[in-house]
């Protein structure tokens, strides 16, 4: 199992690098080619929502980007160190919102982005996992490899 670690400050402009490594490790892992541009996209969206969360809610620590080859899927998983108690309840369209438990005057979803953010990747990736809890959140994204496209 190989795995790529990534961490950048809460700058929209890193949204990019994460975006293209993402892209490279997912080419070289042997994620299918006409999936790409959706690995990129969702990583994008992923990386978007937590820099927006960090800067919304003050923090200052990193956006974590952990992207693992295994022998039959490639996984991205964004995680951002905004507190929260748990993902609320779906809505009607079956989409995790933001944190319900954290207390409304220390946790600011930007008027919704967050749902919206989370509509895209789930629109982008079949294999989507939502967590969050006190020490933050992660978005777990997965997409099979074909392992005789892997390079050597």
């Amino acid at each position: 199992m190989a795995t790529v670690e990534l961490r950048f400050s809460a700058q929209p402009e890193h949204v990019r690098t994460a975006r293209l490594v993402a892209a490279a490790v997912a080419r070289r892992a042997g994620v299918d080619e006409a999936v790409l541009d959706e690995v990129r996209l969702a990583v994008g969206e992923a990386c978007s929502r937590a820099v927006g969360l960090h800067r919304s809610n003050g923090v200052t620590t990193p956006i974590r980007v952990v992207l693992t080859e295994e022998e039959k899927t490639f996984s991205i998983e964004v995680g951002d160190e905004v507190p929260g108690a748990g993902v609320a309840a779906a809505d009607a369209a079956g989409v995790p919102g933001a944190r319900a438990a954290a207390p409304a005057e220390d946790f600011d979803d930007a008027d919704g982005e967050d749902e919206m953010g989370l509509a895209v990747i789930r629109g982008l990736v079949d294999d989507v996992e939502v967590s969050a809890g006190e020490a933050g959140g992660t978005i777990r994204m997965a997409w099979p490899v074909n392992s005789a496209d892997v390079l050597s």
